[in-house]
Order: C-alpha cells, then structure tokens, then sequence
C-alpha cells in the first residue's frame, strides 16, 4: 500500500494557485522549479539545482525525510556561468557542473565551455576538479570534462574524464607535455590524482562498468590534413582483467550506420547500445565483451526506435529501455522495478509518464518524476522497504490547480496521401471549431515531438488557440524511410507535411483561415518560415525563435570548428541551399513576421535572424526581430521568455485581427 504526502521541509517550493494564472505569459514563462536533481548514496539527502532571476541557478540540498527547511549551498549568477547538473559523490559531498557561454571569440560564434567543482551539501570547501587553465598552454580546452564512474562505496573518489594541454615554456622542464583525452581518479577532498587512462589526442569518449573499470574507449577520425572530425567514430573495449585495448566497432553519426555502445554492464559482461534494425529503425543490442563480439537484439519495435536505456544507481545499470508511439513507454528487464512499474502506474493513475531519475546506492529509495500532458509534474521519494511514497516538489508550482488543455495524438493526411502524425492541443472548454489556429512544428530536424506537457502548446491554449504539432517526415524516431535525408536535404517533404497541417486544421473546421498562424523554435523557425515561402497566402502569420534561415551561411559559420565537415555533410550541397533558404526568398513570403534570438546563441548563430529581417524589409516586408542580450539557444532566462511570450500574444492578436 502506497502513502502519498507532501514533505514539510520543500513546503516553501509547493506555492500553489488559487486559480487560472492572472498573468498567462509570467505563468508559463517561468522556468522549470527544478532543473535537475539527485540523491545521495544513502538515500538521506536530495540535491536539487532551482532557477533564480535571470540565467542564474541556485543549488540547494534537503534531508530527504523532510521536516528541515531546504538549505542554500551555492549559486551562479549566469554571467556567465550557470550549474547544469549537481551528482553525490559521498554522503556529504557533491559535483557540480559550471556550464558558460562567452562572447564571440570566434567570427559570428559565441564559445561555450563547463567546468567541474565538488563542494560540500552546505556549500563549503568547494574545489575545482577541472584541469586548471595554464597562460603557457598552447591552446584552450573549453570542455572541463565529465565524471566516467561515481565509484560506489568509494567515499568521496570518482573517475572523471580531464583534457591534457600541452604547455610551451622557456627555461624549464616542468612544462606539461601531455596531450588529449584521459581519464583520472580524483579524491574530491584531498584533490589527489592517480592517472587510470593516459591522454590520447584522438580519444572522444570512455564507459566504465560502473565499478571502476574502464572497458570502452571510442575515438574520432580527422579527415587528411583538414583538422576536421569526419563524423567517424571507432570504439575499442577490454575483455575483463585486460589492459590491451580490441577494435569494437565502428559509427558513423552522418549515416547513423554501426554500433553505438553507451553503456557496460559488468555481470553480463557485455555493452549495451544502438544500431539500426528492420526499416532503419533503431533498436537496442548488447554485444558480448568476453572477446567474441557475439550481438544479441536485446529489444525491438516494429513501428518506432527505441531511443534509450533507463539506467538506476549509482553504478548506473541498465535495467530497461523506452521508445515513443503515441505516447511514451518502458520496457524493463528488471523483473522487480517492472513489478514496480505497474504498481506505480496504479498508485498514480493521473500521472501515467513515469520516470526513475536517482536512487541511493543499494537502491532501497528511488527518486523519480511523473506527469501527464496536463500536470508538468511532480517528484517523489520511493521507500521499498516501508512501501511509502512521498511527494516532495512540484515542476512547475505557479500552474498547480490551474486547468490545463489536454494534448490529443492525431493523424492527417498529407497532400500525397501520407499519414503524418501529430498532437493536437484544444483551449480547455472548446468546443473545437473556428478558432485562431497554431501550427507549431518541432526543432531538430532530428527530433520528435511527444506527449506530455508543453508550455508553448499550453500558453498557446490558454489564449484561445488550437495548435498542432506534427511530426513531419524529416523527424527522428520513425525509421529512415521517415527520416529521409534530414529535414534540410529533403526540406520539401517536410515543409510540406508542416504547410498541410495547416491545411487539416482549416479543412477539419477546427481553424479559422482566417486566423491561422505558424510558431517554430529552432529548425521549427525554419519551418515556419520556409513554409511562408513556399504557401505564402496559408498561414497569416510566422513567429521563428532562434531559426536557421540561410542554410550556406550555416555551413560558413561552422568553418571554425572541428564539426564543420558534419554540419556540412548534414546540411548537404546542391540547389537546396538556395532553394530552401528563407532568407534567398524573403520576397515571396506575405505574412508579417516575428522573430526572436539571444545573441550568444551556439547552436544557430544570431547571424541567421539578422540576415532574415534584413532580407524581409529589404523585400518590403512587415518584420521585427527582438534580441535577447546575453541568451544562448533555450533563452533560459523566465523574463526573457515572459516577454518573448507577450509581444508573441500581442503580434498574433493584431496580425490575426482577434
């Protein structure tokens, strides 16, 4: 029998409203309460990791019984580092990662780089783990490196991945000559270091078992002189008890072809990972790593990939994996948490997303999250041997009590027949028919949306708006026949699936075409206008969040990096790159048009919008582009995004004419 009830001690982060929000944009514009958290190794503490104003981010712990108000450990202000994600590494003691973004160091690109620090749950004692930058280093490593294995029943130990810069020093032999990626044990108290893998300037990546062995190595090729990475990726493994490292196999990230290991599991003896299956479909396999590479299809579906692994403890051990039809599911191979599974799912029948995030080190207490499409969520603390399960923090607390739209899966015919899939959000209370209409397609392009709560899709609702999300073809999740060639190479499939689900709204009655409009983030921006482009009279409106809108000056932009022959591969050559540019057609697109970009956006450089609302007044066109100082790609920042969600309100309301 399951007891649920509310910890004391986070009671001041459970602030629930009365009713319906008073101010919509501040409601949904508001970052997530929690941005990531954990628990320590004996199940008494949680960490978790809360936005404050602006991009800053603030650690908190808790003692996991409750009764004790949350203490403050540490905070980043965001300018310009922020905490991404906080791990226990002993009962008292965790690591930290400082993620930040600074200005354009390179042409029309901002540089991000993260750096580890392991600090005490009340915040003392804090020490940096990275490799400390050196004024005689020959270049700069931005990546501050990852923890390989959390060590378990070592108290305050961990084995984390560090880059090695050589040093150039006059007069002296102490210089650092060491070069690439390693792998070192490091006490987090004393700071004392034992070398377990030494530098290889080729390696990219390291899986252990869990239990202190490192057993996979993977390395990039560099095509010829260029310097550039190839998108080729060789692994290497250990038979147990061996240091002599045996090819594995090999992947290729631009084809998807090979077998990609992400995990170890040491009673099995094998690697876990993904290759393509039936109908270029991912499925998960293990391979044996007793020095006969003997593949076995751990699990396949017939319709979908399977997309990932759930991992548990701190030794991380697969115990099952989860793909995405309509909604989201878990396959487990643990006979005791699939047991679980299903228990949960009875005890939280509203709730039926479930997700195992942490547990303590035998396992006895699980973290984990659960939601739906219309309750962003709520944590809870699983006790198995007293069978309780507490609630300890809400997702998103400003939208308790508040009435939510639900999110339905659908289909629609495509104008060449093709069944597309989507999900459509109605205003809560609507009766479906004559509404002001959104078509908001998904970034990526190799992504999928899915079911579950959204808070762009929500907002939108809450305004009076059906929307709908299609998983073009050009999505991910669906197989290489879906997939084609990505949704830039094969852009006409995919703007056409996006421009008739706009069609569908209007045709099934559910849009007004007079008031129909299309939002995208991302590649969704793209979407968005590239679909005005090409139906300019269907859609009466386009907003496009931090969009690519000019796919040569994409491949230009990546020339500084060492994935500038992946993005190149990916965006592709030929009349495409003109042809499915908004940007080299902005005078056929008739709709106003909204834009939004941070300025230290990695992902798709502020350059894409400048050009865009330069090509669109140049043209004649009613356009404005908004700029968020500071904000990389998510605009992580709950002002910026309640104002990005105000002037969206207002732009619509006036171009629609509601």
């Amino acid at each position: 029998m399951f007891r649920i009830f509310a910890l004391a001690g986070l009671a001041p982060l459970v602030l629930a409203a009365a009713g319906p929000p008073a101010d919509p944009p501040a409601a949904f514009g508001v970052r997530e309460r929690v941005l990531d958290i954990s628990m320590s190794p004996g199940g008494s503490k949680i960490a978790f990791i809360t936005p404050g104003p602006g991009q800053s981010t603030v650690l908190f712990t808790v003692d996991a019984a409750g009764g004790k108000a949350p203490q403050r450990a540490v905070a980043a202000d965001g300018r310009p580092e922020r905490l991404t994600e906080c791990g226990w590494v002993s009962e008292q003691r965790l690591i930290c990662t400082l993620y930040f973004v600074l200005e354009n160091l390179v042409p029309n690109q901002p540089l991000a780089g993260s750096r580890l620090i392991a600090l005490n749950a009340d915040g003392t004692d804090a020490k940096l783990l990275s490799r400390r930058v050196s004024a005689n280093d020959l270049y700069l490593a931005v990546g501050g490196g990852e923890v390989i294995d959390w060590l378990p029943g070592s108290d305050g130990k961990v084995l984390i991945g560090r880059s090695y810069v050589p040093e150039s020093q006059i007069g002296t032999r102490f210089e650092e000559k060491r070069k690439g990626y390693a792998v070192d044990r490091i006490d987090t108290v004393s700071l004392r270091s034992d070398m377990v893998e030494q530098p290889d300037d080729h390696a990219g990546e390291y899986i252990s078992d869990g239990l202190g062995n490192v057993r996979i190595k993977a390395t990039f090729d560099i095509a010829g002189a260029t310097g550039y990475a190839s998108g080729k990726y060789n692994y290497f493994y250990r038979t147990k008890g061996s240091r002599d490292w045996k090819p594995l196999s090999n992947y290729n990230v631009n084809s998807q072809e090979g077998f990609w290991p992400v995990a170890v599991d040491p009673q099995l003896d094998v690697a876990y990972g993904f290759r393509k299956g039936p109908g270029g479909r991912q499925v998960l396999v293990s391979v044996a790593l007793d020095g006969s590479k003997r593949e076995t299809v751990v699990f396949a579906h017939p319709q979908v990939d399977v997309d990932s692994t759930v991992r548990i403890g701190r030794a991380r051990r697969v115990v099952g994996a989860t793909y995405a039809t309509e909604y989201r599911h878990a396959t487990f191979f643990d006979k005791g948490l699939d047991s679980l599974g299903r228990s949960l799912s009875k005890a939280l029948p509203g709730l039926p997303l479930v997700t195992f995030v942490d547990s303590s080190e035998d396992e006895s207490k699980l973290l984990l999250w659960a939601g739906s499409d219309t309750d962003p969520g709520r944590y809870y603390v699983f006790d198995k041997k007293t069978k309780t399960l507490n609630e300890i923090m809400l997702s998103r607390p400003e939208l308790e009590n508040v009435q939510l739209a639900e999110m339905k899966p659908v289909t629609y015919k495509a104008s060449d027949g093709t069944q597309v899939p989507a999900y459509l959000t109605l205003p809560p209370g609507s009766g479906g028919k004559g509404l002001p209409a959104i078509v908001m397609p998904h970034g990526g392009p190799s992504a999928r949306d899915e079911w579950g709560f959204d808070w762009l899709a929500q907002f939108f609702a809450s305004r009076g708006y059906a929307v709908l999300q299609p998983n073009y073809r050009g999505s991910s999740g669906y197989g290489d026949s879906w997939y084609r060639k990505n949704g830039f190479q094969s852009w006409r499939s995919a703007i056409g699936d996006v421009s008739d689900a706009g069609r569908w709204l209007v045709g099934q009655g559910i849009a007004d075409p007079a008031k129909l409009a299309i939002v995208g983030w991302s590649y969704g921006g793209y979407a968005a206008l590239q679909a005005n482009v090409v139906d300019p009279g269907l859609f009466k409106a386009a907003v496009a969040i931090a969009p690519v809108t000019d796919l040569s000056t994409m491949i230009q932009d990546s020339v500084y990096w060492t994935n500038h022959r992946i993005v190149r591969n990916f965006i592709g050559t030929g009349p495409h790159l003109k042809e499915g540019s908004p940007a080299e057609n902005a005078g056929r697109i008739a709709a106003p048009v909204l834009l939004f970009h941070g300025d230290r956006d990695m992902n798709v450089g502020i350059r894409q919008s400048r050009i865009m609302v330069d090509r669109l007044k140049g043209a004649g066109r009613s356009a404005e582009l908004v700029v968020y100082p500071n904000l990389d790609h998510s605009l992580d920042d709950g002002a910026a995004r309640t104002d990005m969600l105000r002037k969206t309100d207002s732009f619509l309301r006036q171009a629609l004419k509601l």
